[in-house]
């Protein structure tokens, strides 16, 4: 391992970034969001999720903005380093690293449960943790082929969610939509919002690669601005498709009764075709790609934000080394994967994907008070994109994260305290040393 300079490789352009940004959330399309429907029913959860359609497209081009005028691995941390001081600099970047090695956990759940119906003699847990160890690999060797491996499964992806809204439409009545559309009220929409923001969780991950870009200056725009107006169509098709075929219940339950499903798409494609069908087996099969689109892309996410904190001297050292051959941050990576395997072992995937969602929500706060306190603090700094109607967009993007934040807390208090107990412990180890 090198200890001086650590200097990541530039490789990277806009299609690969395209790639990165779809594939850090696809698999929010294809498991989780239907959780959200128990809470909220379909309109509880269509408010949701259309107020954090909203908060996402503008903490996006705000977010580009930040990304393009300071293009460095830590993301979110060195926007507020910079913009806010060391200590705001620390939690936005601690909450960032709990979004990034949280989310995987929750994701490797679902690639044992899909290829567990294939092999039903191996442990779910064993095949999550056999999927930590190929990808922690693969992206220890080198970030240009976990990129372009993360390019194509990302394509095989989106086509197969066109290929299930193009099976499920037929079917689709509005009726549907309707059925018992708003079961625990408008707090329902409240209870939802966790779910609504698994539709796009991680998509800043495409800033923590900026280091890695070519020209990144001009590449991080068209990477960001394509990936979220691909993953808005993605939502809303994908949504209506399964709810629409016959109501939210059919897309949670697999019969009355039953436990909460992670597959909802198979779900719907039942409904209609039943499951010997080709269509049902097809979904069932290559859903999987999805599913591994975000879970390596995040790894590789995380990994450059836990590269940042140690290189920077936040966390220990070792952290902020990078492989001498290879020039990828080996050791942050190593290390993400271990705290994820041990995440594995709580076998709570609704508690993990909500925790990632608190750390998400404060890396989307503090990042809208850095950039308005950077306008103010650096109105020289060169920024080649800006972000349109400021500075109303960021003030939409705060608000809205602002009321989610409250809205989780208030519906997931035991969470909510693990997550503030997390960075309170972490923060005082900060200040400590």
């Amino acid at each position: 391992m090198e200890h001086q300079p650590a200097q990541l490789k530039k490789t990277l352009g806009p299609l690969m970034l395209w790639g990165l940004g779809v594939g850090y959330v696809i698999s929010g399309m294809y498991f989780g969001w239907n959780l959200g429907l128990e809470k909220g029913g379909t309109l509880g959860l269509a408010i949701a999720t259309g107020f954090i359609i909203i908060m996402y497209l503008a903490f996006t081009f705000s977010y580009t903005e930040l990304a393009c005028a300071i293009p460095k691995a830590g993301g979110a941390f060195d926007y507020a380093m910079r913009g806010l001081g060391k200590n705001w600099g620390f939690l936005g970047g601690m909450a960032q690293n709990i979004e990034f090695i949280f989310a995987p956990p929750a994701i490797a759940f679902a690639i044992g449960a899909y290829l567990n119906l294939f092999m039903p003699n191996v442990p779910i847990i064993a095949i999550a943790i056999i999927g930590y160890l190929i990808f922690t690999g693969l992206n220890i060797y080198g970030v240009r082929a976990a990129a372009s491996f993360e390019l194509i499964i990302t394509v095989i992806a989106v086509i197969e969610l066109l290929i299930f809204a193009g099976a499920a439409l037929p079917s689709f009545e509005w009726a549907n939509l309707e059925k018992n559309a708003l079961p625990n009220g408008y707090a329902g929409a409240f209870a939802a919002i966790p779910f609504a923001i698994w539709f796009f969780l991680a998509i800043e991950g495409v800033a923590n690669v900026a280091e890695e870009t070519v020209n990144p200056q001009r590449n991080i725009l068209i990477g960001f601005g394509s990936a979220i107006l691909t993953l808005v169509v993605l939502c809303i098709l994908t949504f209506c498709s399964s709810v629409g075929v016959a109501g939210w219940e059919a897309v949670v339950f697999a019969e009355p009764g039953a436990a909460a499903s992670d597959s909802p798409l198979p779900l719907a494609l039942a409904n209609i075709y039943g499951k010997n069908h080709i269509l049902y087996t097809l979904v069932t099969s290559i859903g999987l790609f999805g599913l591994i689109a975000s879970f390596h892309g995040i790894i590789l996410a995380a990994g450059r934000a836990t590269f940042e904190f140690g290189r920077v001297g936040f966390a220990p050292k070792f952290l902020g080394n990078i492989h001498q051959k290879f020039r990828t941050p080996s050791n942050a990576l190593i290390f993400n994967m271990v705290i994820g395997i041990i995440a594995l072992f709580t076998g709570k995937t609704g508690d993990i994907i909500t925790i990632a969602c608190f750390g998400a929500l404060t890396l989307y706060i503090v990042s809208m008070v850095a950039i308005l306190q950077l306008r103010k603090k650096e109105p020289d700094l060169e920024r080649p994109f800006k972000v349109p109607f400021y500075p109303i967009t960021p003030i939409i993007a705060l608000i809205i994260a602002s009321v989610a934040f409250i809205a989780m807390t208030v519906y997931n208090p035991v969470l909510a305290a693990i997550y503030f107990g997390i960075l309170a412990v972490s923060f005082a180890w900060f200040k400590l040393t």
